[in-house]
């Protein structure tokens, strides 16, 4: 049986500036383990440059207390929207989900910047968990690095 493709959003209000928080995340990841280093220990270069199409990262990561990694491919780069795409290619969510893409769109609205979290996914297995806890890491992560930001 096939599986069906499903889709995780989330948005979240960000008061510290969407295009700092933009910049952070599509050019400077490799910072996020000083802003967040109880979410996020790493982020090394596999290939390419920050923020450009086609680069491979290693991420170290934290959800709910287990250490996690996850290799990714950037992609969908738009530097005027302010989103950018990772591709999943090697790491611990591909034990429960194939084909996953993470967004995070940066956009303002009524004068208010919001982070957008979109997480497209496969389910392996249908009695699976949806990434639920992932989705929650990528709030629980916004809002501090937007505290971090205000200091």
């Amino acid at each position: 049986m096939a599986s069906l493709p499903c889709k995780l959003i989330a948005q979240v209000a960000f008061k510290a500036g969407g295009d700092v928080f933009h910049h952070l995340v599509a050019n400077r990841p490799h910072h996020l383990s000083n802003v967040t280093p109880g979410k996020i220990q790493a982020c090394d270069l596999h290939q390419g440059n920050y923020g450009t199409n086609g680069s491979v990262i290693q991420w170290k990561y934290t959800v709910d207390g287990k250490e996690q990694t996850a290799k990714q491919a950037l992609q969908d780069i738009d530097m005027e929207k302010k989103q950018i795409a990772y591709k999943m290619l090697e790491g611990d969510l591909l034990e429960l989900y194939k084909n996953m893409l993470i967004t995070i769109h940066v956009e303002t609205k009524g004068g208010v910047d919001f982070v957008t979290w979109t997480i497209e996914y496969e389910l392996l297995n249908a009695d699976n968990p949806h990434p639920l806890s992932l989705l929650n890491f990528f709030i629980q992560f916004t809002k501090e690095v937007e505290a971090h930001i205000f200091g």
